[in-house]
């Protein structure tokens, strides 16, 4: 796991406290800098999977404090290197009896919330992305060329925003599962828009073998769906890049949502009707396989209270979820027999 810097400040006063918690939190990398008017800075280097714990016991206790404040950076590069700085810090908690706890694998609860924020915003660029894609994606379908169709996943920017929206359940903040979900709404209606009118003036052909696929769903759909949303959460989670993981979003949402387009621009309403369930499935199982994923990982809030309305929110929408995904499947069941 990387490695991160933990800058905190605090009033001069509750200096020794803070000394107290590294001590016993185990940080073996750690300084302390003198600031002016009365407050001191803190840097610490810890490996990610141990950032949210400390930045949980800094905000609980000093939160309220006016001069407070906490900022946590990516490491690049360190003197000692990164394997003796986690080396050390091994030792330091082998030669501890009676561990407390297990730090979880993955990074922070607080520098997940900063990435998918930023994700779930509506921008001029993202709609712009989404309007490429699906030109790219349409072009590619229209042609049966694969090579074009990967072309437009790569273009299209659907990881971030469902991402956020799986991750702003699992923690109950309705603000953030808002705007994820806004985002993926004008994303989805952008494309579905693009892709009508190209379907309402070009030829289309429905036998063509890369829109004929996309208008029959099968049980291997729910798979690649499911192993996509899993795959996205832990992309952000273990904060590793996660251009490819964004493709694999993309196969399961932006080629069956140009073709449902297509087909109905040009008159295939049923095959249309086909593609469209494909999508619904496909957004299903992404989202919830996102939050089994960040529940499995443990994910939770901060505050007890927020904790029981994030457990409301994240029961809801599996229930919510669930029921949806269990209908379709009943009737791509149905629909083969």
């Amino acid at each position: 796991m990387a490695l991160r810097l933990l800058e905190i400040v605090v009033p001069e006063e509750v200096t020794g406290e803070v000394l107290a918690i590294v001590e016993e939190e185990k940080v073996t990398n750690f300084w302390l800098t003198c600031s002016c008017e009365n407050r001191n800075i803190f840097k610490m280097i810890v490996t990610a999977e141990k950032t949210e714990s400390l930045l949980d016991i800094f905000e609980k206790k000093y939160g309220g404090l006016e001069d407070f404040h906490m900022v946590l950076l990516p490491l690049e590069a360190s003197y000692p290197s990164t394997k003796e700085i986690e080396e050390k810090a091994e030792e330091s908690k082998n030669g501890e009896e009676g561990e407390k706890k297990t730090e979880p694998l993955r990074v922070s609860r607080q520098e997940l919330y900063h990435d998918v924020f930023d994700s779930s915003k509506l921008t001029n660029t993202y709609m712009i992305m989404i309007v490429l894609a699906a030109i790219v994606a349409a072009i590619g379908l229209i042609k049966d060329n694969v090579a074009v169709i990967i072309g437009a996943m790569v273009i299209a920017p659907l990881l971030g925003p469902n991402v956020a929206l799986s991750f702003a359940t699992t923690i109950g903040d309705g603000a953030l599962g808002r705007n994820a979900l806004k985002t993926n709404i004008v994303g989805i209606l952008i494309a579905f828009a693009v892709s009508l009118a190209l379907g309402s003036f070009l030829a289309i052909d429905p036998g063509i073998r890369e829109i004929a696929s996309r208008t029959v769903v099968s049980y291997a759909d729910i798979i690649l769906a499911l192993a996509s949303g899993v795959a996205a959460a832990l992309s952000i989670t273990s904060g590793v890049p996660s251009v490819l993981i964004g493709v694999m979003v993309s196969v399961a949402l932006i080629p069956p949502l140009v073709v449902f387009g297509l087909l109905l621009g040009s008159g295939n309403f049923l095959l249309a009707l086909q593609a469209l369930e494909l999508v619904a499935i496909n957004m299903i199982c992404i989202n919830l396989a996102g939050v089994f994923t960040f529940l499995l990982q443990g994910v939770r809030p901060l505050n007890w209270w927020e904790a029981s309305k994030a457990k409301k929110a994240t029961r809801y929408t599996i229930i919510i979820w669930a029921s949806l995904l269990i209908l379709l499947t009943v009737l791509l069941k149905l629909s083969q027999l």
